[in-house]
Parts: C-alpha cells; structure tokens; sequence
C-alpha cells in the first residue's frame, strides 16, 4: 500500500529513516526543516499488510529521493512521477537502480559516485591558514555563484542560486569561503544539514588558485566544527583523485550513491 505521509507518522517515519541515518541525511533533513505540509515538498511511504514502513519516496520541488531497507515495489510509486516527463531521483545505489526496471520511467542521466563519511578530527594535518574562512550570508550568494558558474566540472540548474539562498535562510546548510582581493577564489557548501548530520557540496577553487591547499582547508574547518556539534559530515566523490584528498582528511568509503539528473 502507497499512501502520503502526514505529521502523525512522524516518529515512525524517523525511527524508520534512522537505521541507516547517514545514507538518510537529505530525508532526515528535509523533513526536520519543511515538515510534511509544504507545496514543494512531499513525502510518500510504502507499507506492508502489517503497517510497517516498508520504503519512502520524497519529492523535493523537482527532484525525488528513495529509500527502503531491503526488497521493495518500486512499480508501486509510478503514480508519483506521472507527471514529469525527465525524473531527477536519488538514493543509495542499490535501492534507486531497481527503478531501472521500469521502461515507463525517464529517468535521468546516470551518475554513480562513492558515498563516504566523516566522524574524526584525528587525521586533520595543523596546517598554516593561508586565508581566512568565512562563513557566507544571503549578501554573498551572488559571488558564491559566480565563483561556480567558473567551475568546469560543474553542471549548474537553474534554480541553484535559488536553492543556495534558500539553504542559508532555513538554515539546512551554509556555506564557508575564502576571498582574496574581494574575489571569492574559494569555497565549500553543506546541505540537508539535520540534528544528525550534513553533506558537503559545491567544493571549488577558481582555476588561477587551485594547488595551494584553500579547498582542504576549508573542508578540514567544517569537519572541526561539524565533529563538535556531534555530527557527521558526508559527501559524494567520483574522481578517484578527489577521493584521496578527502580520506586524507579522514572520510571513509561507506557505499555507493546513483543520481538520475
């Protein structure tokens, strides 16, 4: 059975997302700051004949995300993305690929990415500041996207300034930077921040700065603040290069991620 979550499923919806509560941060996060009432954001649960939550599905303006703990109906939420003609879902590999069963689904273009974690100061190196880290506020989205929009490897939406001013206004994210000159030349953004959690997005440094150390430091910043607020920081990585860098930093492989975009 396919119904729409409310408030009163609250507690069984996170005791449920919980079990695996890293892999669930976006959820978890999502639904801390927006609830279960918003006209961007809805959530969707899959039961048994016993009522137990057996697998989610949310949408989040255009974008869904997916989880179940084990062997699910994914042909069973069909009715949720009836009307969009170019699906844009995420989750843990192994539970968003069953919906490449589903030739009536136009999923997206395929990325699958290492998902790793984060949980220790222990490995961070003491290292010389070689600038100032700054913590950014709605004045700075414009350079933060500016910066972006000069990043290659990136492949900006449309909305993404929109999502960036909304992250820091409903505090489920923030973003840390290091300008020079009044150019902002580097920085590294959280999002779906939780009680629990946050993942980190958006790490750049503009091409005339890069091999001079401003990314990690920036990231070895958060994860001193994060690990003090008893929170696990997060993150996607499919370049084996910037996998490296990051475990130098002391993230950990703990699975893999598969987006749809």
């Amino acid at each position: 059975m396919i119904r729409k979550l409310a408030e009163q499923d609250h507690e069984q919806v996170l005791s449920f997302l919980k079990k695996e509560a890293t892999f669930n941060l976006f959820l978890i996060g999502d639904i801390e700051a927006f609830g279960y009432d918003q006209d961007f954001q809805e959530l969707w649960g899959q039961f048994t004949i016993e009522n137990e939550l057996h697998a989610v599905l949310l949408r989040f303006h255009d974008s869904f995300i997916a989880y179940a703990r084990d062997s699910f109906q994914p042909e069973a939420f069909i009715h949720q993305f009836i009307n969009y003609d170019h699906i844009k879902l995420s989750g843990k590999s192994e539970i968003v690929e069953q919906f490449e069963n589903l030739t009536s689904l136009k999923l997206g273009k395929k990325q699958h990415t290492y998902f790793c974690e984060c949980t220790t100061t222990k490995q961070l190196a003491k290292t010389t500041n070689k600038g100032d880290i700054k913590i950014a506020t709605i004045e700075d989205v414009d350079r933060i996207m500016h910066l972006r929009k000069q990043i290659t490897e990136f492949s900006l939406a449309d909305n993404s300034g929109k999502l960036l001013r909304q992250a820091i206004e409903t505090n489920t994210g923030r973003t840390y930077y290091i300008e020079k000159n009044g150019e902002i030349i580097a920085s590294a953004s959280t999002s779906a921040e939780n009680s629990l959690s946050a993942m980190v997005v958006g790490v750049c440094t503009h091409p005339n700065h890069r091999g001079k150390g401003y990314a990690s430091q920036i990231v070895s910043k958060m994860i001193q603040e994060f690990i003090a607020e008893d929170r696990t920081l997060c993150l996607f990585y499919s370049n084996p290069a910037a996998g490296r860098i990051y475990k130098r930093l002391g993230f950990e492989d703990i699975g893999t991620w598969t987006m749809y975009r």
